[in-house]
């Protein structure tokens, strides 16, 4: 049989995965929401790319995990490599785009900025603070204005004036677009003006102070808005690239890191049978006073993190 490799990112707003074989291409792909409960969408996921996988071709042996849960998620999938987004995101925009300077990435509620020489990423900025430049923003805008958010993109591009929307916080931008929609604004300006608000929010809070280089690859779920491209592309002055694949970069980073570490595992899809459960643990070792979490598969305990010292180790067990 021939062999794939998982790669799944946790986020806070979604949960991406994908089965690739050696040679990076995608057998097997999903996008779900987490609705907040990340253990809960990975058992879905697995089940949803199970559907798509030819397990009589291939079989999966190592496993990779990056987001915001990527240490749970990593414990619960026995996973073989476990990275940060940063380095995800970098690997998978390299391997498919290897000119790559700069790379754009923009969740729902989170964003970064990955500068990348010869490769390899040499500078990184991340903004979990402010919406005004994340997908959250636009999801609820659209709702304010009573469109799909998937729509955005076609009103944005419709606009010949685009309106001008206060980009400095979510408050600001919100409160001044009802203002423009009571000065009556046609709609297609007003959203125009909201990606435009998004790309600039992002240039002044995590681009800051930042070189931005072409090639510029941009991804995230906020890729796929044609709006907030064209809002890039006309501050940027130059072409933004966006992959197909762009929303799903992070999954296909930390697969290809699996694939290429040395270990392996077999993985097994009955995960989506299995119970797990995870508990907080107060070490009381030492002044630190680490809060240790603790996941549990029924009562036998696979794994622990969260000690900043050896002392914690005797609260893991």
């Amino acid at each position: 049989m021939e062999h794939a490799y998982l790669g799944i990112d946790v986020g806070s707003i979604s949960t991406k995965g994908v089965i690739i074989d050696k040679k990076n291409n995608i057998l097997a792909s999903q996008y779900i929401w987490t609705q907040g409960d990340p253990i809960g969408a990975v058992k879905e996921l697995v089940r949803l790319l199970e559907e798509q996988f030819d397990k009589e071709k291939y079989k999966i042996v190592a496993t990779g995990t990056t987001g915001s849960a990527r240490k749970l998620v990593g414990a619960i999938l026995g996973a073989t490599m476990v990275k940060n987004e940063i380095t995800a995101h970098a690997v998978g925009t390299t391997t498919f785009y290897p000119e790559v300077r700069t790379i754009l990435e923009i969740g729902g509620q989170d964003s970064k900025i990955i500068l990348v020489e010869n490769g390899v990423a040499v500078d990184y900025a991340m903004n979990t603070l402010c919406a005004a430049g994340t997908g959250a923003f636009l999801s609820s805008q659209a709702k304010r204005l009573g469109i799909e958010v998937e729509e955005i993109g076609e009103y944005a591009l419709r606009s010949t004036h685009p309106t001008q929307i206060a980009a400095r916080c979510t408050v600001f931008a919100e409160s001044d677009l009802v203002h423009k929609i009571q000065m009556g604004h046609p709609r297609e300006d007003i959203i125009a003006g909201v990606c435009n608000a998004v790309a600039a929010n992002y240039l002044n809070n995590v681009g800051k102070g930042k070189k931005i280089v072409s090639p510029v690859v941009f991804q995230g779920g906020v890729s796929k808005n044609q709006g907030v491209v064209a809002a890039f592309e006309r501050t940027l002055g130059c072409k933004v690239i966006v992959d197909p694949n762009g929303h799903l970069m992070g999954a296909l980073g930390v697969a290809i890191l699996a694939r290429r570490g040395s270990g392996r595992q077999e993985f097994d899809f009955a995960i989506e049978n299995m119970e797990f459960r995870t508990r907080e643990a107060s070490c009381g070792g030492c002044s630190n006073n680490c809060e240790i979490i603790c996941v549990y598969r029924g009562d036998q305990l696979i794994d622990s993190w969260g000690n900043r010292c050896e002392r914690g180790a005797r609260v893991h067990g």
